[in-house]
This record gives structure tokens, sequence and C-alpha cells, in this order.
């Protein structure tokens, strides 16, 4: 069976990009332009060196008693871990970094992808993201949407002191470049104001510490931007826009897909986008003494999946990371230009002030937490029944 299963490798590697059909447009890939009659072998370095999340199993309890496997409702939470792999990858290694099997890779890249294990103390894991979803209204094992994802990424990154990402979730479709400034500028200290539980178990990430979160200067941005481009199906007014944020050098892709069926999407071809699946169920793979990952199985070496842009659902949310302040600048005027630049029904607003009908703009600062680890977990599940104890009270 082993050797099956390795023939088949072979045969869907050697069918890779031939299921893409002959044309002279071009295929964007997060910002990069590919052409397929000349430089196939180069899109499919692109494609395989993406950090490639999907359904795992055999992992430890989420919560110590929950779920041990993530098939059928984790895809979301894979996708914003591809996205925000993603922007880890450009902060570290570079947008032009590759990867190859059996290649020994830079430190940054095993820690990046330990970042994510299937481990409760893992500052990504698929542990921490499913219990921070409690605090936006997701139980363990529910499905989330695009806009959930981002804001526990956005809650999560509070914690992680090694990447110091500033990360923006717009609203109400406006990015506000004042708010952004002033949060990529903050110095980013920890804050005594009293922090609820469902922010307690995040404590575990904070292993590392690093001070850079504490210097002044301009924290990487993780730009997240949940969309409704429709009501009930995509408006083809918005595609063309859609497919202009691929271009851009900033570009993180989109989450999104169909309804309970969420895709990481990394580019397009024409009226086709293209996207790395995550319903694939895998078994769950922990790092060696060592410090590395066994990592092949994170990389998607089959063809990358196409759907037609208008079966995508109308909820999305796209990515876009800006490491300095001027790579940020670059977008607003690229946006200007090319999402703006249309008189029509526009995919989102990019203003300078915060409006004056919004509440105050307070950068999010990380709650001071004391508890680590196992001790951290159990707590916060033990003040969740306190909470559930005190809403039957108050009934």
């Amino acid at each position: 069976s082993v050797l099956s299963r390795y023939e088949n490798q072979i045969t869907i590697l050697s069918d890779y990009l031939e299921e893409f059909p002959e044309t002279d447009e071009p295929v964007w890939i997060l910002g990069r332009q590919h052409h397929l009659n000349t430089d196939k072998s180069k899109l499919l370095l692109d494609v395989s060196a993406r950090l490639w999340f999907t359904y795992r199993r055999k992992f430890s309890p989420i919560g110590g008693t929950g779920p041990s496997s993530d098939a059928g409702w984790g895809c979301m939470l894979r996708c914003g871990q591809m996205m925000l792999a993603q922007a880890l990858i450009c902060r570290h290694l570079g947008r032009d970094w590759q990867w190859e099997k059996h290649k020994k890779q830079p430190e940054e890249y095993h820690r990046i992808l330990r970042c994510f294990l299937d481990r409760k103390d893992c500052c990504y894991s698929i542990h921490q993201m499913a219990q921070m979803g409690v605090g936006e209204g997701k139980s363990i094992g529910e499905w989330f949407g695009p806009n959930t994802v981002a804001q526990v990424l956005k809650k999560l990154a509070l914690f992680d002191e090694w990447n110091s990402l500033a990360v923006y979730v717009s609203m109400d479709n406006t990015v506000v470049i004042e708010d952004i400034k002033k949060m990529c500028w903050s110095p980013g200290q920890s804050s005594s104001v009293a922090h609820s539980s469902a922010h307690l178990h995040r404590s575990a990430l904070g292993q590392h510490r690093n001070t850079a979160g504490l210097c002044p200067g301009w924290k990487p941005l993780l730009l997240i931007i949940p969309l409704r481009l429709g009501i009930n199906h995509i408006n083809p007014v918005y595609i063309d826009a859609f497919k202009e944020c691929f271009k851009m050098p900033q570009s993180l892709g989109a989450l999104g897909g169909k309804p309970n069926n969420a895709y990481y999407f990394i580019g397009f071809l024409g009226n086709e986008l293209i996207y790395l699946d995550p319903h694939t169920t895998q078994s769950f793979v922990d790092s060696e003494e060592n410090g590395t990952v066994d990592d092949e199985s994170f990389h998607c070496q089959q063809a990358p999946h196409r759907m037609k842009i208008m079966n995508l659902d109308p909820s999305v949310a796209l990515g876009f990371f800006c490491k300095e302040e001027c790579d940020f600048d670059n977008w607003c005027s690229l946006v200007q230009k090319e999402i703006l630049k249309q008189q029509s029904l526009r995919m989102f607003e990019l203003v300078q002030k915060h409006p004056a009908h919004w509440p105050p703009f307070i950068p999010p600062s990380k709650p001071e937490v004391t508890t680590t680890g196992a001790e951290l977990i159990e707590s916060t599940d033990k003040l969740f029944e306190l909470e559930e104890e005190f809403e039957i009270l108050s009934v």
C-alpha cells in the first residue's frame, strides 16, 4: 500500500499543471505573475511553498475533553492559519522564499511551523483558535465564518511576542489609515485593564519573551478586510476589484468558499480562482527533539484547485501584509488607483480619518496574565463554568 501511494503521488506530480488550459493569460499568485507557457515550474514551486494546513486527527483533546480531530468543522480555522502563516513567512523569510522537499530550511521556518502545530501550547494551534472562538460566540466544534477567524487571529496575536504583529480587522467595509498608523506605531506595552475569561487561555502563547513589541517602531501589519460582496451570490460588479487584490505585492489572498466549506484563495487565472483546500484529514504531527518538524504534509504537492469566481460565496475576507510603513503607503496608493477608481459600487472604503460617529480607536494591547500552560487552560474552563452558573442565577 505504501508503494501504491508513492506511485500515485508520482502520477499526481507529473500531471500537476497539465490541468491548466493552454492560454496566454497570466496566472497571479499572491502578488506574483506567472506565465503557463514559459514558467510552469516556477508556478509549481510558488504554490507548493505555501504552508498548507488541513484537518488533522489524533491530537490531544481540545480543552482536555473536547474533540481530538477538527474534521468536518475546522476548515475555516485552517484557512485562517494558512493566511497568517503566509504573513509570517513574508515577515521572516520574504515573499520569494521557496520550499523544496528534503532541503534544509532556516530556523525561522521551523519556528513559524511550530506556531501552528496541533498542541494547546502553540500560539496559533487549532486548540487556541477553537477556544478563543468561544469568546466570539462559537462553541468548540462549531464552524467559523471569515470574520470570526479574523477576530480570533487579532486576539491571539496580542500574545505572540516573537512575531509582534499588529492585526487590524476592518469594520463596516472601511479601512481607516489614521487608526492603522496609530496601532502600528504604538509601543504595544501591556495594559493593566482587567481581562475577560475569553482572554485567559492565551497566556500560554508568550513563552518566548521579545522586547521588540515594547520598542517604538513600525509593527508589521496584518490587515484583514471582511466583506460581503453580494446577498446570495457574488455581485459581478466586484469581480475586477477582487481580482486586483491578488495582484498587489502585499496580498495574502482571501478566506472564503461556499457555505460551511472554506478555502484559502491564493490567486486567479482568468475568471477562475486558485485555492488551497483544507478538506484532507491527516494525522497529527509534532516537533522532533531538535525542534524541527517533518514538514512534507504541510505543503500541498497536488494540483492547485480552481473554481469559477461566480461560484464564490459572497462572504469573504481579504488579507494583506505590510512589513514596513512604506509597504502600507504603497498599498493605500494601489487601492486608490485600482479599487476605488470606479464610481460604481465599491468593494470597501479607504478613509484617512477615524469617522466621527465611531467609538474612539484604542490600539489593542496584551492583558496581563500570570498563569501559564495547563494551569491556564484549566482555569479558563473553571471560569467558563462560573460564567454559566452566573447566567443561570441571573435568569
